[in-house]
């Protein structure tokens, strides 16, 4: 092995650093071992990481065992469910590049030979993967795991159910004490939020892109089998350094189809466009969102899971797993068998040791979908140039026309939708929420979650320059692009402009003469930046759109 932690560690000149690292204790043959960092999420402000700290000690003790020496370190995470409908919820998308970047640092600045990422709630996943991408440094990423469901009424819930319950109080359809129950039993303990949210989603695509090993992610956070997990991912991380097996080896555009395939597939979070597109130019891999919807209308939805679904993500562990999505889209030949993961099988090995559970429901077969294509699609039209994301799974509609109900932020949005001034028809318009108006480009589950509870989804639809959370349904279209902080379009629409949205021919168009939307674009002006110091200010200057990512350029 050729092993750049010795540019560290080893000869006479280093004998400073190696007294540091033996003041810590560490010894010379323990330096003279390859060096693997240990990058952890934990973080004591949300579940979804709560308990990364005792299983980066199996992480440690797998890596001991493989002839390797751990160095463990902490980068950041920002809860969205915590933050979500707050100024704060800005700093979510913005975290995901201060992980990646953090990531970076300690890799170029103490060369180490390899990396565990333990990560869990949404950001940390892209994070941590677009950090391995931009290295090249042989990674693993190991998920934490989903939190059980909560019980109410003898039903599974999740964070998903109180912000709809909030919306469900405002309507008066539920009283403030049901309201506060939902609360107390939603989330039961430590793990990621529990449906096929953006943290599922994206462990499943870690899974299926090759970067973390199958089998590794549906198991819950609080399982007694996340420790050998754990463990198995301290001693893969060994193997791929003694095989030189790099995270760029693994994720090819093949690998990457595969993710995309899987997001359709299991019914994912509109985020996992953002999130592979910025992995993606990490690995310097050519990908666009028009390749997104290629994937998308040939992939069928089997994954009966929430938002829209029955079932809750750990219910994929019970049924077989995220290799068993694997297994499906190969067996519709919608994947390819070839690619290589961090195991160093390929991605059809890996689906072939897949133990179905009889009867099991969560995940249909090839011959019975629950709807014909992917959960997702992408818009473009006069609204949206540079395109948008829809998410169609458990949205039955595919038009809506209605007129425009404008405001330029989320906290304006959601005070009218819970005052009861959203009607049905109508679109609400959220703007200058977008990667630079926001900064940051707030999830709107607060908003969204309020139009399901006031009984609205049917027969409302929203659109935005913001994010959505992976529990958001209904007739919700996000990422519109060029945003309006940017003059988009979106930024010219005024109160009663019709909008007509055809996801069967993937439109979104504002139905005002083309004439008129120069002139109002030309009349508009760039508003201020919300932040002019700080990371906030940083992230505005050198955000990209997103429909390249939201990924920050110099």
């Amino acid at each position: 092995m050729k092993l750049q932690s010795y540019t560290i560690t080893q000869g006479k000149s280093r004998a400073g650093a190696r007294s540091m690292l033996k003041a810590i204790g560490f010894t010379d043959e323990d330096l003279a071992k390859p060096i693997i960092g240990v990058a952890n999420t934990w973080i004591e402000t949300m579940p979804c990481n709560f308990n990364l700290r005792d299983l980066a000690v199996k992480v440690k003790e797998g890596i001991r065992a493989a002839g390797g020496t751990p160095m463990e370190f902490n980068t950041i995470a920002i809860s969205d469910g915590v933050t979500m409908g707050t100024e704060g919820m800005k700093a979510s998308l913005i975290s995901r590049e201060v992980i990646a970047d953090s990531i970076e640092l300690l890799i170029r600045g103490h060369m180490f030979d390899g990396i565990v990422a333990l990560v869990a709630c949404d950001k940390t996943t892209p994070g941590a993967a677009m950090a391995l991408l931009r290295t090249n440094v042989p990674g693993v990423v190991f998920y934490g795991g989903s939190i059980m469901p909560g019980k109410y009424k003898g039903k599974d819930i999740s964070i998903q159910d109180v912000y709809e319950a909030i919306g469900a109080n405002a309507a008066g359809k539920i009283g403030d004490d049901e309201l506060r129950e939902i609360e107390n039993r939603a989330c039961p303990g430590a793990g990621a939020c529990g449906g096929q949210f953006t943290a599922n989603t994206m462990a499943t695509v870690a899974e299926l892109i090759g970067l973390a090993p199958m089998g590794s992610a549906a198991v819950p956070q609080i399982d007694s089998r996340k420790d050998a997990v754990a463990y198995r991912c301290g001693q893969l991380v060994m193997d791929a350094v003694r095989n030189n097996l790099r995270p760029r080896d693994i994720c090819t555009r093949k690998a990457f189809d595969n993710a995309i395939a899987g997001v359709a597939m299991s019914g994912g979070s509109t985020n996992a466009v953002l999130h592979l597109l910025a992995m993606a130019r990490e690995a310097e891999v050519p990908l666009s969102i028009d390749d997104f919807e290629t994937v998308f209308a040939r992939t069928p939805v089997l994954a009966d899971l929430k938002p829209a679904g029955r079932f809750m993500a750990v219910d994929v562990d019970t049924a077989g797993g995220i290799g068993l999505i694997a297994r499906r889209l190969l067996e519709g030949k919608m994947a390819d068998g070839a690619a290589i993961t961090i195991t160093g099988r390929t991605f059809a090995e890996e689906a072939a040791d897949v133990k179905e559970t009889p009867g099991q429901e969560v995940i249909r077969t090839l011959s019975n979908p629950i709807k014909p294509r992917g959960a997702l699609s992408i818009l473009r039209g006069s609204l949206a140039p540079e395109g948008c994301v829809i998410k169609l799974s458990g949205v039955d509609r595919k038009v809506h026309k209605g007129p425009a109900r404008v405001f330029n932020c989320e906290e304006d949005a959601g005070k009218a939708v819970l005052s009861g001034a959203i009607k049905p028809g109508d679109v609400v318009i959220i703007r200058y929420e977008g990667p630079r108006g926001g900064p940051g480009m707030q999830e709107m589950l607060g908003v969204t979650g309020a139009i399901v509870g006031m009984g609205l989804s049917d027969s409302v639809a929203l659109v935005t320059d913001g994010r959505f959370s992976g529990a958001t349904h209904g007739f919700m279209i996000a990422h519109v692009a060029p945003e309006a902080h940017n003059g988009g379009p979106i930024a010219a629409v005024q109160e009663g402009d019709q909008i007509t949205i055809d996801a069967s021919r993937n439109a979104i168009d504002l139905d005002i003469d083309p004439a008129e939307l120069q002139r109002r674009l030309a009349d508009w002006k760039a508003p201020a930046p919300h932040y002019t110091t700080g990371v906030f200010a940083k992230y505005w200057k050198l955000v990209s759109s997103a429909s390249e990512g939201a990924v920050t350029r110099i």
